[in-house]
């Protein structure tokens, strides 16, 4: 009787050892480690993800990182390897995005949290000039002689950079305008030296107009040209 007592219990000792193995074997599967890229007035994100039992990925931006995520859209195929979303209409200003992963068990995680960053393999730091405006639009014999401003100006990318290196000291706010002065929106408040505004949120190519307040006075007011297209 008590060799089989011993039999029983050598069983259970090598059956726990067992399992502990194969957890021990287990890999678990790991948070997608992902990219938000700026292209031309859009941010394409793409992820590599180790979750084949997501039945749902929800791509959630914010301007903070930290508060108000909304969820813009959603993976179309969530239990691929590899996936990637387009967003058409960033905000202005930086965008921070996140994954929001749902499981076929109901239970949820998020990824980290990712800044989207210029896309290096464009050639994005260089203003518009007017000789870039004529050749964009060759069919016009006659330039009009015109300087970009220093403090908003287009960059290759077609992306509007706005650049006012007192902006921590001094109150800024920056309105649009079509050219036949219809107004666009404002950029109630410039807190950073520098910022960017994707090409998209304007809505088509071509002339607009702008006016620079410091203080409540009238710093400059002036125009840029977006392109339809980038040069790279």
């Amino acid at each position: 009787m008590k060799q089989i007592v011993r039999n029983l219990i050598i069983i259970v000792i090598l059956s726990i050892a067992s399992g502990a193995a194969k957890a021990q074997e287990y890999t678990p599967p790991v948070l997608p480690d992902f990219s938000a890229l700026i292209q031309t007035g859009k941010i394409q994100l793409e992820w590599i993800s180790g979750f084949p039992n997501a039945v749902q990925i929800g791509i959630q931006r914010s301007l903070d990182s930290v508060l108000n995520f909304t969820t813009i859209g959603y993976a179309s195929n969530p239990g691929s390897s590899r996936n990637a979303y387009l967003d058409n209409k960033p905000l202005p200003g930086r965008n921070y995005y996140r994954l929001f992963i749902l499981m076929n068990n109901n239970r949820y995680l998020y990824s980290k949290t990712v800044l989207a960053v210029a896309d290096s393999t464009i050639n994005a730091g260089a203003k518009l000039s007017a000789s870039d405006i004529a050749n964009l639009n060759p069919s016009k014999e006659e330039v009009i002689p015109w300087k970009p401003s220093n403090y908003i100006y287009t960059t290759a990318d077609g992306n509007v950079n706005i650049r006012l290196p007192e902006a921590p000291k001094k109150k800024y706010n920056v309105k649009f305008f079509e050219p036949s002065g219809t107004f666009l929106f404002e950029v109630e408040q410039v807190v950073e030296p520098f910022l960017i505004l994707e090409k998209a949120i304007f809505m088509h190519a071509g002339w607009f107009n702008f006016e620079i307040y410091e203080n409540g006075k009238l710093l400059e007011k002036w125009n840029l040209y977006i392109p339809l297209n980038y040069r790279s």
